[in-house]
């Protein structure tokens, strides 16, 4: 063997020694070769013994074992029947040696490449249902929150996992209620169909004002809309946002409204917004549920929109203070609304300035 060593050490092989076949069986375990070079004659166990033994243990059934033997004859057939790979009688020639080697251990190599993809596919087999049962249990849920959600909103609450922003909690929003002046004598009016398709339109094209100001969606109800901002997901300068999105809206149905008018229907839009503090959370139960925002703020918002005329935007006093600087209103004067002791100031919104150019 000192001699194997003295061929196979100067290429770059690591070759380590046994003086018996039960200390080659001790070294297979603790070094996991690549390749043995196994000598029939040895003290104790012969190199038969040892392969037949490596051939049953399942870490080493396909272990590369090349007996090498100064017998010739019937030795071969006996070291193959033994489960070795290949056969080197002594002596030997050194590049038949070093050919052999390299042989097996590309052999082997693409065995343990093999074994380790089947183990990763083992794997992935193994989890497999589990992935695909949280997937779905994903998609499923991002379903439910892009009902009352933003698809970004939604895609950031399931892609964190944390769903504890929607449990009842309190926070300051912008409320926004809009809904279509002359709605119930429209209605009462036309057939279903057209009813149906004069929805579709007003919807879309609040669904695509969510979406671009990342509103959350409290209701949307027939000709009614609700929507708040800064909640679940707390967003910058969302009192001017809400403010945004609802002269947004308005631009929307100045081109709308008179495709409705050739049409025979007489319809606008108005709107309320105001701010305040609001109770807030998922509500409903299992297979059902929505996000809402309830408090005083809302109720506000709900009025002042019901006392809005065609193409106005009336927002709170509180709401106007936070985003004076930003937008040009006049006074709308006081009203009287329905759960409020006493009478509301209101303004009513021209226009968002555009921020100043940076030079």
């Amino acid at each position: 063997m000192r001699l194997l060593e003295a061929v196979l050490a100067p290429r770059g092989y690591e070759v380590v020694s046994a003086h018996s076949g039960a200390e080659a069986l001790e070294l297979v375990q603790a070094e996991e070769p690549d390749l043995i070079l196994l000598d029939v004659v040895m003290p104790g166990m012969d190199g038969y013994a040892v392969c037949e033994q490596l051939r049953e243990n399942e870490d080493t059934a396909v272990l590369p074992v090349i007996m090498v033997t100064s017998s010739i004859g019937p030795e071969k057939t006996k070291a193959i029947e033994a489960g070795a790979d290949d056969f080197i009688p002594k002596p030997f020639n050194h590049d038949e040696l070093l050919t052999r080697v390299r042989s097996l251990l590309r052999i082997k190599r693409y065995h343990d490449t093999i074994k380790a993809q089947a183990a990763e596919l083992s794997e992935l087999n193994r989890t497999l249902e589990e992935r695909v049962t949280n997937q779905v249990e994903e998609l499923e849920r991002l379903g439910q929150l892009r009902r009352f959600l933003s698809p970004q909103l939604a895609d950031a609450i399931v892609s964190s996992g944390n769903e504890s922003i929607l449990r009842s909690h309190r926070r300051e929003v912008a409320m926004l209620f809009a809904d279509l002046r002359g709605w119930t004598s429209f209605a009462d009016s036309v057939e279903p169909e057209e009813l149906m398709r004069v929805l579709r339109e007003f919807h879309d094209t609040i669904g695509a004002l969510v979406k671009q100001f990342d509103a959350t969606v409290g209701f949307l109800q027939g000709d009614g809309v609700q929507l708040f901002f800064n909640d679940p997901i707390e967003i910058p300068d969302y009192a001017l946002r809400a403010v945004r999105m609802g002269c947004a809206l308005r631009q929307e149905m100045a081109g709308l409204t008179p495709r409705w008018r050739k049409r025979g229907y007489d319809l606008d839009f108005g709107a309320g917004i105001a701010l305040g503090y609001a109770t807030c959370g998922e509500v409903g139960f299992e297979e059902r549920s929505d996000y809402a925002a309830i408090g005083a703020v809302t109720n506000l918002a709900s009025r002042l929109a019901d006392e809005a005329t065609g193409g106005q935007i009336l927002i709170a006093q509180r709401l106007y203070a936070e985003v004076e600087d930003d937008v040009e209103v006049e006074p709308a004067g006081e009203f009287t609304l329905k759960g409020f002791p006493r009478p509301v100031a209101a303004f009513n919104v021209l226009s968002v300035r555009e921020p100043a150019p940076v030079l």
